[in-house]
């Protein structure tokens, strides 16, 4: 590797020094999945990247998904058998290959409702499933009687079904892998930087050939030249090319999913769950000592960076999963709630269900590659489209797509690590349970998060109000992984804001003081980031007691935004 992975406040620095004035290759716009896979893709092809993002890395759709690395059953039975398949073998990819650290296996109960025809029909479904994943490391179906199905979810009420049928699929921290995805980036030597916001383009005879970007941290400015520029940015696609003065070729409409996040042992249960709703299909999904129920499929027209749950949403998922829990889940139940916006293609569909979830490449304006739509799984391949598009427009050349062959940071090293946990945990004088914890967030790099402790041996102790964590992972968020803010440590670092009933707030004093230790910050400074986020927290729970959309927006706004974006009609573009 040609750089290093560290994306704390010396490599801020670095980056912006190169930035400025300076000259790359592609610039990639947007820190989601999509973009960070970008620049993975083009700087292992040899060529010179940067990927900045206005806010923090996977601060938009892509920590806000189901978490699921899936084909999409859903898919199969609107006959789109190609993005099954192409999804089904990234799953594989991933578990096998590229994150075996950070993608794991899941089990679903498909609970059937009618005798005959419908296990006939769902098993059909699930055989094509399983036949167009290929080469597996997940079991393949099985069919149970009702009674081998409640043995397995005894949470289910008796007459909610008449069997099962068990499948697997796999799941993984969006948030992380994302981040992760980037800090491979910049290890084979990628420039990688959040709160770098492009503010304007630079065109020469119509062609865009460089950027206008502002650190929305301290207002400074700096202009970078590209050979191309990659827009990555998902539902804020259309804005950038706006920003670029170009139409596009394609519209992004964005759609609004909801999950709410329950304790484990609300729902008794050894497997996750699927099941249909008039809209779509909802899932209760394992995740650790809780559940994620979800997700809803709504147009959303209002901030698409602060998406909001209204009580209508939350009412929708109780009251469905609920039609086959012997004992009903209740709003007090809740732990954590979370929206999302997915960039789905606009399309001759008017219900957000049915527009395509399949990607597509834009070329215009001359210099930019614009990519959107797609799913979570898919995006190595959304990725290698758009460097493949973007070469194009280099007139060098430049060897194929190779992501395929790179494990991510963490994976190299993971499986012997996890064979010795029980020994690692003597070492370390920790418990089983959380050296396995640790392996699943960081895979070989635990003993980089947890070497400063032997200095500091405070850092080993359990975040205050959140003791699943440790403050090494505080500490590691801001020196290793960029963090910046306490809203990023505590929704993105670590999902703390949706595993806990006080959404993180018990954990602000502790986790600013550690991250303004290492970020340097002034006690005006750590007062205003703990007010912010506290703050934050009230304005989504109000905006939960909302019957509508606009009302949800209105009282999600009402939070401080520790990041000052620009906000306005955006700047003319220069002509040299």
């Amino acid at each position: 590797m040609r750089g290093s992975s560290q994306l704390g406040p010396q490599a801020r620095e670095d980056a912006w020094k190169r930035l400025d004035g300076g000259a790359v290759d592609l610039l990639v716009v947007g820190g989601g999945v999509v973009g960070a896979g970008v620049a993975l893709d083009a700087v292992t092809r040899g060529l010179s990247t940067a990927l900045v993002e206005a806010r923090d890395l996977a601060s938009g759709t892509s920590s806000r998904s189901s978490k699921l690395i899936h084909g999409g059953l859903r898919y199969l039975e609107q006959m789109d058998f190609a993005l099954v398949r192409e999804a089904l073998r990234e799953r594989e990819l991933v578990m096998s290959r590229l994150a075996p650290h950070l993608v794991k296996p899941v089990s679903f109960l498909y609970p059937l409702t009618r005798h005959g025809w419908e296990r006939a029909y769902v098993g059909a479904g699930l055989t094509l499933y399983d036949a167009l994943g290929g080469a597996r490391s997940l079991p393949r179906h099985k069919h149970l009687t009702r009674r081998g199905a409640r043995a397995l979810a005894p949470a289910l009420r008796r007459d909610a079904l008449v069997g099962g049928i068990r499948y697997f699929d796999a799941q993984c921290d969006d948030a992380r892998h994302t981040m992760t995805l980037a800090r491979t980036a910049a290890a084979y030597g990628a420039i990688v930087r959040s709160s770098t916001e492009v503010v304007g383009f630079v065109r020469e005879g119509g062609r865009i050939v460089g950027a206008e970007l502002r650190d929305t941290e301290t207002g400074d400015v700096a202009t970078v030249r590209a050979g191309a520029v990659v827009n990555a940015t998902g539902v804020w696609a259309d804005d950038v090319q706006r920003l670029a003065d170009s139409r596009g070729e394609f519209k992004v409409r964005a759609s609004k999913g909801i999950h709410i996040v329950v304790p484990r042992d609300r729902i008794s249960s050894e497997t996750g769950l699927v099941l249909r709703t008039e809209k779509s299909v909802l899932f209760v999904i394992p995740w650790g000592d809780y559940w994620i129920v979800g997700t809803t499929d709504d147009d959303w027209n209002y901030d698409k960076a602060h998406p909001a749950a209204s009580r209508v949403d939350i009412d929708y998922l109780l009251r469905h999963v609920n039609e086959v829990l012997a004992v009903p889940l209740t709003r007090a139940d809740i732990s954590g709630v979370y929206a999302g916006l997915r960039p789905l293609l606009s399309g001759e569909h008017e219900e957000t269900s049915q527009l395509s979830r399949e990607h597509a490449i834009s070329r215009s304006p001359r210099g930019m590659v614009s990519v959107a739509g797609g799913k979570y799984t898919t995006y190595r391949v959304m990725a290698k489209d758009a460097v493949d598009a973007a070469v194009a427009d280099l007139g060098k050349h430049t060897p194929p797509c190779v992501t395929e062959h790179i494990p991510l940071v963490g994976a190299d090293g993971y499986h012997a690590l996890a064979n010795q946990a029980e020994s690692l945990a003597e070492d370390l004088a920790l418990p089983r349970w959380r050296v396995d914890h640790l392996l699943n967030r960081y895979g070989a790099m635990i003993e980089e998060v947890l070497a400063p402790a032997a200095e500091e041996p405070a850092l080993l102790d359990p975040v205050p109000g959140a003791g699943a964590y440790l403050m090494a992972e505080i500490r590691y968020g801001a020196t290793h992984e960029g963090a910046l803010h306490v809203d990023d440590v505590l929704t993105r670092r670590t999902r703390i804001s949706i595993e806990t009933t006080h959404r993180g707030v018990d954990c602000t004093r502790a986790v600013a003081a550690m991250l303004g230790s290492v970020l340097g910050w002034s006690e005006d400074q750590l007062a205003g980031e703990i007010a912010s986020y506290v703050a934050r927290v009230e304005a989504e729970r109000l905006s939960q007691e909302q019957t509508d959309d606009v009302n949800a927006d209105a009282r999600r706004l009402v939070a401080p935004d520790t990041r000052r974006t620009v906000t306005g009609p955006p700047r003319a573009l220069k002509q040299r």
